[in-house]
């Protein structure tokens, strides 16, 4: 069914809607003036509306050539693009590859995969070439032996070692430098307290030896002094020595406290070691006597290692050891209980010698030591094998 059209108001309604629509006629006539004013304004800017019009009419020739240019290069775009696609194997891998060599954080835990068989063929022979120039650029083009990070890592340490043992050996070689006297003893030991008086006997001691050997015909140095390169009874083997006006060497390594390198040492022959078992190796390489003044743990520590090599015959040449001041020794370390108790045996008693005083000390050293001429130079330390010891 369709729906009726309004019934048009009548009487007294039709009455009220004429003067509802007669109001708002009346409104629309005061407000006529803005309307006027608007559509006015409108028509003003319509030639600016106009001209911009017409530039970008006069532009788009342009446009249409850019288009058509971008059309024309598509192709090689596209041609780009699926070489791209092609070639992304490749350096996938490569980049896989030098991730899975990365030094640090999680790339260094990631494993290269295998190369396949058409990727070994179509790109396998380039990737180290890349890698070694991705390497290159990340450490600067540096060469191995010149990058201080590696020689300072843990990679690097074995080389540090060689390093402490090569640098000493030259070192010697260019000094001429044949064997040492090594002084052992107390860095805390001072001149002025009170065992002062093992301070002042060291000095001399030290200036004695160096004096003899500098009297003994041969081109080469022997028997210099050697110590620790530090304080107490250190500096004062090292102070002698150049009272005496001959070399003197120092093997020093840091430590928190008391070791710093004396000043009576000679200049090319003060080394710096950073293994205490590199270092010990040089005091015994070139010793040919050991002198003991009172010391720590230290000092017994070197006393009892000489000691045990000398024991076990585990040195190629005799190593005179003399332990200065027997009253200090016999009351820190008690070698009769030692024999004693069978720890070791009477004839171990005879490695070693007391003295009290550096006449007696030299004298147990010009009578021991082999004076004859020599022009051996150090070389790669070697100790007595099981075999050697039979055939002697």
């Amino acid at each position: 069914m369709g729906v009726a059209p309004p019934t048009p108001p009548t009487g007294r309604g039709r009455l009220e809607h004429r003067r509802h629509c007669e109001s708002s006629r009346r409104k629309n006539q005061a407000n006529h003036p803005h309307f006027e004013s608007s559509r006015r304004k409108n028509q003003a800017n319509r030639p600016h509306f106009e001209s911009s019009r017409r530039k970008i009419e006069s532009n788009h020739p342009h446009f249409e050539s850019s288009r058509r240019k971008n059309q024309a290069n598509r192709p090689h775009f596209e041609s780009s693009r699926r070489k791209n696609q092609a070639n992304r194997p490749h350096f996938e891998s490569s980049r896989r590859k030098i991730e899975s060599n990365h030094p640090h954080g999680e790339l260094a835990a990631r494993a290269p995969p295998p190369l396949s068989s058409r990727e070994a063929q179509r790109g396998g022979r380039a990737i180290v070439p890349a890698m070694e120039q991705n390497a290159r650029k990340r450490r600067g083009g540096m060469l191995a032996y010149k990058n201080g990070a590696f020689l300072d890592g843990d990679d690097g340490r074995p080389i540090r070692i060689l390093a402490e043992y090569l640098e000493p050996l030259a070192a010697f070689r260019r000094m001429r430098v044949c064997d040492t006297i090594v002084f052992f003893g107390s860095a805390r030991l001072k001149e002025d307290g009170p065992l002062g008086r093992y301070y002042a006997d060291a000095r001399e001691l030290a200036r004695l030896v160096t004096q003899w050997s500098k009297s003994l015909p041969h081109g080469s140095h022997r028997f210099v002094v050697c110590s620790g390169g530090g304080g107490g009874i250190m500096e004062a083997a090292n102070r002698g020595a150049s009272d005496a006006g001959g070399m003197t060497v120092g093997l020093n390594i840091g430590l928190p406290h008391e070791q710093r390198p004396n000043p009576y040492i000679t200049r090319e022959l003060l080394f710096e070691f950073h293994y205490f078992f590199m270092r010990k190796l040089w005091f015994s390489h070139l010793a040919r006597a050991l002198v003991a003044f009172p010391g720590g743990f230290g000092t017994l520590d070197e006393i009892m290692e000489t000691l045990t090599l000398a024991q076990t015959g585990k040195l190629e040449q005799k190593t005179i050891i003399i332990l200065y001041g027997s009253s200090y020794w016999r009351e820190i370390v008690d070698f009769d209980a030692l024999v004693r108790h069978g720890m070791i045996s009477p004839e171990d008693l005879k490695l070693f010698q007391f003295a009290d005083d550096p006449a007696t000390a030299l004298q147990i050293l010009q009578g021991g030591l082999d004076t004859g001429v020599t022009e051996a130079m150090p070389a790669f330390a070697r100790s007595c094998t099981p075999e050697e010891d039979a055939a002697q």
